[in-house]
């Protein structure tokens, strides 16, 4: 049977000189189910903060089991391990890179990180693996490392699926990815096929970082990586040779030759 919950919204106006943060924008939902157990949201989005603030973590990082902090300017995740009740986590439209620490949360089942900065799964799925256990619902839409058009016209539906296959190789447990529920033969393709079907993406859009040091000149930089030549080339500028040729083959000891007769000729 499904419970049955009650809420009250909580609205905190109290003021805080803490920089990058306003109490007064945190909304404060308080459910609970017919069984009297308590189930605690906090809600902090659209400010404009690069990082969870402390006072936040202070005041409710043992409490609460879902937290929204869409719509902010986070680059990094420090202070959220602090929040170990936490089941459900909303991150979307934010600045997190591949840089991203993802903590160690035994019982968060939801994570939601559209809109970011993420360019390598690989790395990130092998965090999330090991550190969030119970996880069975992920969404990466709108990050360079989900290969569908919301992050880049060039891909196809193809190039999704291969996706879907490679992240669900690595967390098989899955039961959600992005917007749409996993299927049984998803399961059984990645299982079989899924570990191949990582889409490299070079990271920096294609910038290889160069460090060199030719005759005690140190040369370093960023360029941009590209396998066509760097300048077209002139009608008149070709290598070429003509001559004539010392050998001539004739053929006649040729294993082939066996099977043509004189009237093929």
């Amino acid at each position: 049977m499904n419970s049955v919950y009650f809420y009250c919204m909580i609205l905190d106006t109290k003021s805080t000189s803490e920089k990058n943060w306003k109490l007064s924008h945190l909304i404060r939902e308080i459910l609970h189910s017919a069984d009297g157990k308590r189930f605690e949201k906090l809600c902090y989005c659209g400010q404009g903060c690069t990082r969870i603030p402390e006072t936040l973590v202070k005041l409710y990082g043992a409490k609460v089991q879902s937290l929204d902090f869409s719509s902010n300017d986070l680059v990094t995740l420090k202070g959220l391990d602090a929040f170990q009740q936490l089941q459900e986590l909303v991150l979307d439209n934010n600045q997190l890179g591949d840089s991203l620490t993802v903590p160690v949360l035994p019982k968060l089942h939801t994570l939601s990180l559209n809109k970011n900065q993420i360019c390598n799964l690989e790395a990130l799925l092998l965090q999330i693996k090991q550190n969030l256990p119970a996880l069975n619902y992920l969404s990466l839409l709108g990050n360079q490392a989900c290969p569908n058009q919301l992050s880049n016209q060039e891909h196809d539906e193809e190039d999704y699926q291969r996706y879907r296959y490679f992240v669900l190789y690595h967390l098989p447990q899955l039961k959600f990815l992005d917007s749409n529920r996993v299927s049984e033969q998803e399961r059984w393709e990645a299982k079989n096929r899924g570990q191949f079907m990582n889409i490299v993406t070079p990271s920096g859009a294609g910038n290889v970082n160069v460090n060199l040091q030719l005759n005690n000149l140190a040369i370093s930089g960023n360029l941009k990586y590209s396998p066509l030549p760097r300048a077209l080339r002139n009608p008149d500028d070709y290598k070429g040779a003509y001559g004539k040729c010392r050998y001539r083959y004739s053929g006649k000891h040729s294993e082939g030759n066996r099977f043509i007769s004189n009237n093929d000729l």
